[in-house]
């Protein structure tokens, strides 16, 4: 369940979740050199790691979001949460310390990579950034990239989950009716116009849609903080009502509550999301704009 408003403070994190190219390269001029993680994931093509064996940030380790970011699918969706030894013991490969920060990045867009971020996050890590831009952003502002891949040390990482707010079915139910479920799925999947995944179409009853193309520009960066909080409030989340955010998988709820995080306005995210939910034919279905 979400946490009360009164219990919110710090849910954001001290750490700002984004970092730019240029910060980002002087971060790993300095010292301690963050743990650079790759995470490109795409739901339709070529692995992630293709991408990565053709070129990645130099000392970047890669993260397979479907084997170390999540659990086996099955009732508990698509992407269910990882058990927290597998986790750990995949971000420890990794070289992951609890001391030391940590950047992730994907393609552009940094759908995958706020999964990354949001699980490391739950798990306990409190200095967790995301690469705004991602990897294409990296590249465009002329940086350094490499096919080479680095000889890691294994980290110390100790998984403690349970460090930011979760919610099951029951939960995003409730949210729904009295706070505000945002649904960052595209429109005519909210709709039920279309389910190119999922057996069954349609939303949560009572949620509202906020797609996660909206949180970008075209260059796949957020938008600043300021209009992602004005986008948000015209959908009715604020940091005054309990906010909660699903979508397919629970893959793009994780760049939701990221651009979310951005504006300042804490929210659960419900793991198993839209997989979850209609796994269970007694929840109900709605379609079209309610």
């Amino acid at each position: 369940m979400p946490l009360p408003n009164s219990d919110k403070r710090g849910q954001t994190g001290d750490v700002h979740p984004l970092v730019d190219a240029p910060a980002l390269d002087r971060l790993l001029r300095g010292e301690p050199t963050p743990v650079l993680l790759d995470v490109r994931w795409h739901l339709a093509g070529p692995p992630g790691i293709d991408s990565y064996r053709r070129g990645h940030l130099p000392g970047a380790v890669f993260v397979d979001l479907d084997r170390d970011v999540a659990g086996p699918p099955g009732p508990a969706g698509r992407h269910p949460l990882p058990d927290a030894a597998a986790f750990e013991a995949a971000m420890r490969r990794a070289g992951v310390s609890g001391d030391r920060p940590v950047v992730v990045y994907d393609d552009a867009d940094s759908t995958a990579a706020a999964r990354l971020w949001w699980t490391l996050r739950y798990f306990g890590h409190e200095r967790v950034r995301v690469l705004d831009g991602g990897y294409h952003g990296w590249v465009d502002a002329g940086r350094p990239v490499t096919a080479e891949e680095p000889q890691v040390g294994p980290g110390d990482f100790t998984a403690r989950p349970g460090r930011l707010p979760v919610l099951d079915a029951a939960g995003a139910a409730a949210l729904a009716k009295g706070g505000m479920l945002l649904d960052a799925r595209a429109p005519e999947r909210f709709r039920g116009e279309n389910e190119p995944v999922d057996p069954v179409a349609g939303h949560i009853p009572g949620a509202v849609n906020a797609p996660t193309l909206g949180n970008v520009g075209v260059d796949g960066r957020f938008l600043p903080a300021d209009l992602l909080r004005e986008r948000f409030a015209q959908l009715g989340a604020t940091d005054a009502v309990d906010v909660g955010a699903y979508c397919g998988s629970g893959v793009t709820a994780a760049h939701e509550i990221l651009a979310l995080s951005v504006a300042g306005i804490p929210a659960a995210l419900y793991v198993g999301s839209w997989s979850n939910w209609v796994a269970d034919p007694t929840n109900p279905v709605a379609t079209g704009e309610d």
